[in-house]
């Protein structure tokens, strides 16, 4: 039999002047229409931080130096699946964060850390709220 195996993602929480940027999911087939955070699938082969530095480049056209991107929270997450989460934060970049990716994200946009659009993902509320309160270990759906 083989051996069970947990996806994992990696989240990005880019922080400037006490606002957090958001992307709204389009046309992904999972959570259309709610705001995310930058993440992606980890591709095997690479760690979680490398993935995330991977996807801030892909999704939002930013460059973060390794030493600029800190870990903030891992959460055991169960829904339809199991997943791993990684969160991440940076307030250091470079570039100008865009929307790479319009085929998959229709708004990309600063929110007020403490005033998420009501059509947030429960996961990325949970995400930016333990994050604010320095929770670093979490589990959802249990």
């Amino acid at each position: 039999m083989a051996r069970f195996t947990l996806p994992g993602a990696a989240h990005l929480i880019l922080v400037k002047d006490g606002k957090v940027l958001l992307l709204r999911r389009y046309q992904t087939g999972w959570m259309d229409g709610f705001y995310a955070l930058p993440a992606g699938h980890i591709d095997g082969g690479e760690t979680f931080s490398t993935a995330m530095l991977r996807e801030a480049q892909e999704e939002i056209g930013v460059t973060i130096a390794p030493e600029d991107l800190e870990f903030v929270n891992m959460t055991h997450h169960n829904s339809d699946k199991e997943y791993v989460y990684v969160v991440f934060a940076a307030d250091n970049w470079q570039g100008e964060p865009t929307n790479m990716e319009p085929e998959k994200c229709d708004d990309l946009a600063w929110f007020p850390i403490d005033e998420l659009p009501e059509n947030t993902t429960e996961g990325v509320q949970k995400a930016i709220k333990n994050f604010r309160e320095g929770v670093h270990y979490d589990e959802m759906g249990w």
